[in-house]
């Protein structure tokens, strides 16, 4: 059998790799406190549950438009409108199955030999396997040249050819939890103007899990890059609802017609009783975030606590999502075998960080989003195996 060239370009996420195997150890018998996961252990709420229930008894079962059904791109508008102070038309929203389909269809229309896509490294391993499948040359720009992981302007600025056709920005950042403020967006937005050539996808999926008081500085602000931008955002993370599969990008108009006949060809459309769940989800009460915050908060400070109490680990605090990137250098060891021994003879699973890029070998990644009591059982057990 041979099968096209593209194929073998593809990469995948460690995540899933490591999901097996913590699941395999489990049915073993070996207790395995999973901190790998990019979800948190929060349920959805239950107004979005109750109303994807009652679109199944109204007899909500067949197809809806490929971009999503008018009411719930319209939910969408309202919800930009109301935390953004911007009008976005629902004709340029496309309501996806989840955030994935956006970046697959952004770096599609962008890619092929002879182009350049620029992604974070590290970053969501997505990007830059999507990049590789297209032919387009994969240039990262590197976010481990300072301790918070914080993008460098001119770095990006400076990277910027002829052959770029298209920047992906992440803020909140996963895997490493920075936290990009205003002063070094507005920089970006404002020098991405003299490169007119490209254009800008900006994932803001952790936009709402931000700490310390902060806001996020979304790419909404610039209408004067909006013929080019692309933001992608969903429901899995603000509303503990990854496995609905749910997400939204908002597109230039010029290239909401491609997006159509994309999801046409590829999916259909997305599950019709979940996007009333989804309008549901964000016309609803908030108190399900405001608890998870606050829950994230204390978590976060026991997790970054309890890593920088281990012998030779190093952990910034970080401002967005759920993750911690600690160094783990002075260890001994680099990512790869610290993640490889926590979890053969401790049974901690953690994702080494160059699953998320090239430049990431001394780091690891860590889920916060669990249980308190899972944080502290995990940072005894590695504690053990460091003495």
């Amino acid at each position: 059998m041979k099968i096209a060239k593209s194929v073998n370009r593809l990469g995948t996420e460690a995540v899933y790799n490591i999901f097996a195997k913590t699941k395999k150890l489990a049915q073993e018998g070996k207790e395995i406190i999973d901190l790998s996961l990019g979800q948190s252990d929060f349920k959805s709420p239950k107004h979005a549950v109750d109303a994807t229930i009652k679109a199944l008894q109204d007899g909500h079962h067949g197809y809806t438009l490929p971009n999503g059904i008018i009411e719930c791109r319209e939910a969408v508008s309202r919800k930009i409108k109301s935390l953004y102070k911007v009008n976005i038309n629902p004709e340029r929203i496309v309501i996806m199955p989840g955030g994935k389909p956006t970046m697959h269809y952004a770096i599609s229309f962008f890619g092929e030999p002879g182009a350049e896509i620029m992604y974070p490294d590290p970053g969501f391993p997505i990007y830059e396997s999507m990049i590789n499948y297209t032919g387009a040359k994969a240039t990262p720009y590197n976010l481990t040249t300072n301790k918070d992981f914080l993008i460098n302007p001119e770095e990006v600025f400076s990277l910027i050819n002829e052959r770029t056709r298209l920047i992906i920005l992440n803020n909140p950042h996963n895997p490493t939890g920075s936290f990009t403020k205003k002063k070094i967006i507005d920089e970006l937005a404002k020098g991405l103007e003299k490169f007119p050539q490209v254009t800008i996808l900006c994932d803001e999926i952790y936009d709402r899990l931000i700490f310390d008081d902060n806001e996020i500085s979304t790419f909404f602000n610039y209408p004067n890059l909006y013929n080019r931008l692309i933001i992608l955002n969903g429901w899995s993370k603000t509303y503990a609802m990854t496995g609905w599969r749910l997400g939204w990008g908002v597109w230039p108009e010029n290239l909401i017609d491609h997006v159509f006949k994309f999801c046409v060809n590829n999916h259909s459309c997305v599950n019709t009783a979940a996007q009333f769940g989804a309008i549901a989800a964000l016309d609803g009460p908030e108190d399900h975030l405001k608890n998870m915050i606050k829950e994230f908060k204390i978590r976060r400070k026991l997790m970054v606590d309890g890593l920088r109490s281990l012998k030779g680990v190093e952990c910034s605090l970080p401002g967005g999502s759920f993750f911690v990137f600690p160094n783990v250098k002075e260890t001994g060891m680099n990512g790869e075998k610290f993640t490889k021994k926590c979890l053969e003879e401790v049974g901690v699973a953690m994702i080494p960080g160059t699953a998320f890029g090239k430049f990431a070998v001394d780091n690891v990644r860590l889920n916060f989003a669990t249980s308190r009591e899972n944080i502290s059982k995990a940072i005894e057990k590695i504690d053990k195996i460091l003495q």
